[in-house]
């Protein structure tokens, strides 16, 4: 497995005031940035032309152009766009705005805050190593947690006769877990699913055996079942803790002597495939309430995955965010989007009681109905109902909106329809947070 490493992160630094260059370079150079410093843009392009950073600080105005020139010319000639920060001086706040609405990340007022800037790019290198490294390893995550699962699931794929059982809540990523072991095993064979909780019960014998031409009314053809479709491949039995009770049984017989009869039929066939099965439920409280036969669990229950909730990985939640506005834009060439660091960590704090699945639709709906290619927190956090942290961790928030809202209004003059346009919320939103969080503009 591959582990998340300290990569070189380059920096391309656009400044033409000698003094704040050399300082900002140095500086740089002692967090352990890769720097290149330009100072103008004609010198910029040649530069950025020659090799590609991972990230972009540059002064809005330039002896010989601004960010408005500079800031389409690299989404023209750099695929993708680098993250990109423009410094501003009071006057070209408004100018700044603009660069946002384009594809900036963010943009940082003079006289500049060195720590912020430092935390600002410590967030863009983390969350490219995680995206790289994980893309690399096919990781199922970069926190712990999943990287431990992915090691025990490349252990398992040298073990194909094992059955696997996946726990999790629902939307976790049972199935990503199940079709990444598929992909380490036997990436060119069938990989066939059936939820058991869908499907009625008095069809779901025939979906997992097959059956007959005249089995039964309405069987006017002869039908593959899951296990046979399966062939040498992959198998999922999801929601097996919704199987039938009456069905147990002869699931339990078909994985003794991994043989299978279609319904109507008088001939066994072998199994070939190797089976997993996932559940959101406690099997083991299922079968001390007689839901669940003991026997059948013993029989699944020979490796037991657990996926935790994204809640208590955190880490995951950026990596996974990129990630499906990644998979949007792979789609959507054209209207390619991009989440704001903002957006980020409002989405890295909120707890996602559907978990993954929750969080990839409130992407989804965010690329899909966006006004431009910038994804805000007001965007992702539309209709999503993905909860409100709880006790110190809110009230730490909530301190750090309350110091960032400030800061905005100070840098545009105290005036809330602007404030609120680079915030990319409503003025009445803003009215009701500067309420709740006791901001009184007239005492800043």
């Amino acid at each position: 497995m591959q582990t998340v490493t300290k990569t070189a992160f380059h920096i391309a630094l656009i400044e033409d005031d000698p003094i704040m260059g050399e300082s900002l370079l140095e500086r740089l150079a002692l967090e352990g940035y890769e720097v290149a410093w330009y100072r103008g843009l004609a010198e910029a392009r040649d530069g950025l032309a020659r090799r590609r950073p991972q990230a972009v600080i540059s002064d809005i105005r330039l002896p010989d152009g601004s960010g408005d020139e500079l800031l389409p010319w690299m989404k023209q000639h750099l695929d993708p766009l680098p993250d990109t920060l423009f410094i501003t001086g009071y006057g070209t706040i408004d100018q700044a705005v603009r660069l946002l609405k384009q594809g900036a990340v963010d943009y940082l007022t003079k006289p500049l805050d060195v720590p912020q800037l430092l935390s600002l790019l410590e967030r863009l290198r983390s969350r490219a190593e995680s995206v790289d490294a994980a893309s690399a390893s096919r990781a199922l995550g970069v926190s712990p947690a999943m990287q431990a699962i992915e090691a025990k699931l490349v252990r398992l794929a040298e073990h194909p006769e094992v059955p696997v059982l996946f726990h999790g809540e629902s939307g976790v990523g049972k199935e990503v877990a199940a079709r990444f072991l598929h992909g380490l095993q036997c990436p060119e064979a069938p990989f066939e699913a059936i939820n058991c909780a869908s499907v009625p019960d008095t069809l779901i014998g025939s979906e997992l055996f097959g059956h007959e031409r005249g089995a039964f009314t309405g069987a006017d053809r002869q039908r593959q079942g899951l296990f046979e479709r399966a062939a040498a491949g992959f198998a999922f039995l999801d929601e097996i803790g919704d199987m039938p009770l009456d069905l147990q049984p002869v699931l339990l017989r078909t994985l003794q002597e991994r043989s299978f009869t279609r319904l109507g039929g008088n001939r066994g066939l072998p199994i070939e495939a190797r089976i997993l099965f996932a559940t959101h439920q406690d099997l083991k409280q299922r079968v001390t309430r007689g839901k669940f036969r003991e026997d059948l669990y013993y029989r699944i229950n020979v490796v037991q995955i657990s996926i935790p909730p994204l809640r208590e990985r955190r880490e995951d939640i950026a990596w996974l965010a990129e990630r499906f506005v990644h998979h949007y834009n792979r789609e959507n060439p054209g209207a390619e989007k991009r989440l704001t660091s903002e957006a980020l960590d409002y989405l890295v704090h909120q707890s996602w009681p559907g978990n993954v699945r929750q969080l990839q639709n409130a992407i989804q709906r965010a690329c899909i109905l966006g006004t431009d290619d910038i994804i805000r927190t007001a965007d992702v956090s539309e209709g999503n109902g993905a909860g409100v942290p709880d006790g110190q961790l809110r009230e730490h928030l909530a301190h750090d909106e309350r110091d960032y809202i400030i800061a905005m209004l100070r840098a545009h003059g105290l005036r809330v329809s602007e404030t609120a346009h680079a915030l990319g919320i409503s003025r009445k939103t803003l009215w009701q947070k500067m309420k709740r969080l006791g901001i009184d503009r007239d005492r800043l």
